[in-house]
């Protein structure tokens, strides 16, 4: 098979056979559904799920490679349902006519919407069609249920740091589709810094190894040398996969869920991804302040305060200078005393007013500044705390006694806690 060698190097080096397929020993490993499903040609509808580079469109071409089906492919940013009907009448032709099935590729099915994935469904539902969709994106928030209900879905996980210097490799000694007719000499450093920018992409590897290969000119020897100035030169900035959805929400819950659990440097960690992709900081902000009062609560009440006061700050100055009071204010609520005893109380009084008979404001309770209030015995018999010893009367709040409020033995809330304790003894 003749190779153009004008095409990226990613392209050219797409594995045809399973055994050259790089990563993914989870489903692709012998003997694992996958591998054999693709072997006896006996694939049913499925959903590849995977961050970009890590092999979705590589497997869906090779299943092309080893099936007897015929097989279309159609991306789901230029395509539409006119396609889509395009396709299904010529399956079942072929069906009809040759016995052949029909597979149908969807390249980012995530774009496609509701009423396209409406379209789709008869067709895959009937077995005219068998679908395989890729997609950066969780299936479960894109594919309509019936859809997914009717396919396997296989994730595929960022290769490997061994998976990503094998791609590398194979790229150097391919002398077909790579680079192995050619002297080239890469140093350690540079192999090593190659792989930890690609973060688990194989694309984004080969799109850097291609840039280097291209720009770089042979010394005396003929040797085309790639060292790690060279390496940092091609790649000026390391681009983090961080979209505005799964990605996001993943990222944001490991920093909520690294500072409640007390741990300051994964929470400096999470907060350095966020910022470093591009992240609102004022978003940020309001996430610390939401754990400062869930998390932590009356075991400090000063990190509310300071959660807070960031917000403000990020606001005035911005960034890059921002992140310092976010990494104040994240690393105090990380290191604080943790109580979510407030969290708690508000929600099953929120669950008592919405599932319960309200009750009545007692009267001695009510409003009463304004005229004619006492004509109404409004505020008669209330008790002025102030009026009395420790600021303190005992008195009614509800005509039907309640607990919500459980404060722990966390921080300033242990205080709390023994206030009431007093207050119940009578001082």
């Amino acid at each position: 098979m003749m190779i153009d060698k004008d095409t990226p190097l990613a392209y050219r080096l797409r594995p045809h056979t399973l055994e050259k397929f790089v990563g993914q020993k989870h489903i692709l490993a012998p003997g694992k559904l996958l591998h054999r499903a693709i072997l006896a040609d006996k694939i049913t509808s499925l959903i590849l799920f995977g961050p970009p580079g890590v092999g979705k469109t590589a497997l869906a071409y090779l299943i092309k490679n080893k099936t007897k089906s015929n097989f279309e492919k159609l991306n789901a940013v230029t395509s539409g349902v006119n396609d889509l009907r395009r396709i299904t009448e010529e399956a079942k032709k072929e069906k009809q006519e040759s016995q052949r099935k029909t597979i149908l590729f969807i390249d980012e099915i995530h774009r496609f919407n509701k009423a396209q994935q409406d379209a789709l469904l008869p067709a895959v539902e009937e077995g005219i069609i068998i679908l395989i969709g890729s997609t950066t994106h969780n299936p479960c928030f894109y594919i309509i249920p019936p859809l997914l209900s009717r396919s396997q879905i296989f994730e595929l996980l960022p290769l490997k740091h061994e998976d990503i210097k094998h791609i590398i490799q194979n790229a150097l000694q391919d002398k077909e589709r790579g680079y192995g007719d050619l002297k080239v000499g890469m140093s350690d450093e540079a192999l090593d810094y190659l792989i930890r920018y690609a973060d688990g992409d194989g694309r984004r590897a080969l799109n850097a190894l291609e840039i280097g290969m291209l720009t770089t000119s042979p010394d005396d020897q003929g040797m085309l040398n790639i060292n790690l100035e060279l390496a940092k030169e091609i790649i000026q900035k390391k681009i983090i996969g961080y979209d505005r959805e799964e990605e996001h929400y993943n990222t944001i819950s490991a920093f909520i869920k690294s500072m409640r659990g007390s741990d300051p440097d994964a929470t400096l960690y999470w907060l350095a991804k966020m910022i470093f992709a591009g992240e609102d900081p004022r978003f940020i902000a309001r996430r610390i302040i939401i754990c400062a009062s869930e998390d932590v609560g009356n075991a400090d009440p000063r990190a509310l305060v300071i959660a807070t006061s960031t917000l403000t700050a990020v606001e005035f100055i911005g960034l890059p200078e921002g992140k310092i009071p976010l990494a104040q204010a994240a690393v105090y609520v990380a290191t604080a005393p943790k109580s979510n005893a407030s969290y708690l109380g508000i929600n099953k009084a929120l669950a008592d007013v919405e599932q319960e008979e309200l009750q009545p404001v007692p009267d001695y309770l009510k409003e009463a500044s304004y005229k004619g209030a006492s004509k109404l015995h409004r505020g008669e018999g209330y008790r002025y705390p102030h009026n009395f010893k420790d600021h303190y009367v005992e008195q009614e709040y509800l005509l039907k006694k309640k607990k919500y409020y459980l404060p722990t033995e966390m921080g300033y809330e242990k205080k709390i806690k023994e206030y009431l304790e007093r207050i119940k003894k009578g001082f």
